[in-house]
């Protein structure tokens, strides 16, 4: 079998490292438009049995062909360019997995479930971290449950080492991040989907030292198809991003005098979009490498046997030296090569477009993530009336 990963970024490169490593595909491709990505690339797998092709996502009938010479690909490009290739893979007859990170576009390549299914092929978006790993934790959660109270998601990419002023470090895309601060998330509380206004609702949570006290807030994209999937199963869930104390405040300063907004304005007679600024500003003045942590914790609350009992996952992921692979990289990429390998291996074998939560087994998935050393830890407990 053949796979082609699209996209040869972080995302990209930790999702090729732990296909070669682990799977036992034929071929693995990767492909970017970008020739200094390329020659990057093509340096950090010297070796192996990865090719790195020149490939422009922006170019149809070129994905198209690449498409069709492989079994299965992944993308991980900017979200914009996943339904289209959604589109290509099932004419393909090519299995697809991506990263998703925007709703919308996750809700149109649903509707795509009819054609995939009837070409026999398998597309399985939002296959990263949050979106991603947090979607099986809660197929998990719900799995345990009789019935289920909240769910409550928290999951932050932070520096080890945090600098002023903003004490974060850029771990994606910029423009990803500024959609994750300025859209309504969405949030389901008692049947009813409810969207409410990013960077609400701060609160703080504590972790082990080093870490300490810290803080969370409502962001956009994280919980993806979950309200959908378990509207009448889940009565509250919710999805937060966690930063270090004082990063809320300083970004909604930053928002709330415009710097994401899209329409072009007048600056020195150039028209200018304040967020390509911002977005500028950002990987220009703060840091864009160094050693990252990723903190996960999903609480959650319900009836087992007729007990209510509290069940709480934690994950703290740290930057891989030997690897040079950062926190954000491993437990976003290493997820989503871990779908492909199970379509790979016949452990999913059901055609169409499903989000994680519907169909990536629980438990085989975080022994899969065990043997890559990325451990959650499950605590439950009885709660008192």
């Amino acid at each position: 079998m053949k796979v082609l990963v699209l996209g040869g970024g972080m995302m990209g490169r930790a999702i090729a490292y732990d296909l070669n490593r682990s799977s036992h595909f034929d071929q693995i491709l990767i492909g970017d438009k970008n020739s200094q990505i390329r020659r990057l690339v093509t340096r950090f797998f010297k070796g192996t049995k990865i090719k790195v092709i020149p490939l422009d996502a922006e170019r149809t009938h070129e994905v198209k062909k690449h498409l069709q010479k492989v079994d299965i690909a992944v993308s991980a490009l900017p979200y914009q360019y996943n339904y289209r290739i959604a589109k290509l893979s099932i004419v393909s007859h090519t299995h697809l997995v991506d990263l998703g990170g925007n709703y919308i576009i996750v809700k149109n390549e649903r509707r795509l479930f009819s054609k995939a299914k009837m070409n026999k092929v398998t597309i399985i978006p939002d296959s990263g971290l949050g979106p991603g790993l947090t979607s099986i934790i809660t197929h998990d959660i719900v799995n345990h449950f009789d019935t289920i109270d909240f769910v409550k998601i928290r999951v932050g990419g932070l520096p080890r080492y945090p600098q002023p002023p903003l004490n974060y470090q850029i771990v994606f895309s910029p423009y990803g991040l500024i959609n994750e601060y300025v859209d309504d998330a969405m949030v389901l509380d008692h049947g009813k989907i409810v969207f409410k206004k990013s960077m609400s609702e701060l609160e703080t949570l504590k972790f082990p030292e080093p870490f300490g006290i810290l803080e969370a807030f409502l962001t956009s994209g994280g919980c993806s198809t979950l309200p959908i999937t378990y509207q009448k199963t889940i009565k509250y869930l919710d999805y937060k991003t966690i930063r270090y104390p004082g990063h809320c405040d300083k970004i909604k300063a930053i928002l709330e005098i415009g710097f994401a907004d899209e329409k072009k304005i007048d600056c020195g007679g150039k028209m200018i979009v304040p967020r390509d600024v911002f977005a500028s500003l950002l990987v220009t003045h703060v840091p864009t490498s160094g050693e990252d942590v990723v903190l996960l914790k999903v609480s959650s609350q319900g009836m087992k046997k007729g007990k209510r009992r509290s069940r709480e996952y934690i994950l703290i992921d740290h930057y891989d030296k030997k690897n040079n692979m950062t926190a954000m990289m491993r437990t976003t990429g290493y997820p989503a090569s871990i779908t492909v390998q199970m379509i790979e291996n016949g452990t999913i074998k059901e055609h169409g477009v499903f989000c994680p939560e519907e169909i990536i087994p629980p438990k085989p998935f975080f022994e899969w993530l065990k043997k890559r050393d990325i451990i959650l830890s499950i605590r439950e407990k009885n709660v008192l009336p």
